[in-house]
């Protein structure tokens, strides 16, 4: 018996392991369409775009997939249309919450996040709500043997990036969003292709929740991350690390 336990434990987080790569696959696939739809359905010529089949490459999508996606937005085949919307509120404990969604039925998106929210212990807000508590800023990532602090922080200000954070676990360089693409790409082509390059919200300050109003906040932005039209959430609590290791995060 307890080989056959441990025989559906492991073929459990196997289907987990795989719904949660289908469930990235499916959100980097949406970008890549409106990226594709928005500009030129050629990443050479499209720095969203090159930005998004980098990121499903960093993700390791099959470049037929990639293709494939690229082809359906251009026109070949027909494809959705998605449009952004960023929702916002308060989680246990005073959190804020930004989340950030591409969806083709702004109802159900609406609905379903508000859901989320007031089974969770939260209440979703109106736009630009919580949008005040953080930073818009453009993030660009590379691992920590990519250059030295001080060869990363020279050539991301050159390419007119604001500030880096170096350290152990690699080198984050920070820009304005409208900078974003091109700090990428002159980094790019210094160094290679980056683990990220996104658009990011950075708490301006947190709020310091316990263990217990941890879980709870974990769970809503883990249910919301699940939901197929959401495409990133953002929060500014703060806990200690002990807490997260204790919760498994």
């Amino acid at each position: 018996m307890a080989g056959h336990s441990q025989f559906k434990n492991i073929m459990h987080r196997k289907g987990a392991q795989d719904a949660k790569r289908a469930r990235l696959f499916a959100k980097l696939i949406r970008e890549i369409t409106v990226a594709a739809r928005q500009g030129l359905p050629d990443p050479a010529a499209n720095p969203r775009l090159r930005a998004a089949v980098a990121a499903a490459r960093q993700a390791n999508m099959p470049k037929d997939t990639v293709e494939r996606a690229i082809k359906k937005a251009a026109g070949e085949g027909g494809a959705d249309d998605y449009v952004s919307r960023r929702y916002e509120g308060y989680g246990p404990g005073g959190v804020a919450i930004i989340v950030e969604a591409l969806t083709d039925n702004l109802n159900r998106t609406a609905s379903d996040i508000r859901s989320l929210f007031s089974k969770h212990g939260g209440a979703l807000g109106e736009t630009n709500s919580v949008a005040f508590l953080f930073d818009r800023l453009g993030v660009i990532r590379y691992p920590a043997a990519t250059a030295s602090a001080e060869a990363m922080l020279e050539a991301a200000i050159e390419a007119g990036a604001e500030d880096v954070q170096s350290g152990e676990g690699g080198h984050e360089v920070l820009c304005a969003p409208e900078d974003l693409f091109a700090v990428r790409d002159a980094l790019a082509a210094r160094f290679g292709d980056p683990e990220e390059a996104k658009l990011d919200w950075r708490p301006k300050t947190t709020a310091p929740i316990d263990e217990e109003q941890a879980q709870a906040v974990l769970k809503l932005i883990d249910a919301l991350e699940d939901l197929d039209d959401v495409q990133a959430v953002f929060a500014n609590f703060e806990v200690s690390d002990d807490v997260l290791a204790r919760l498994g995060a």
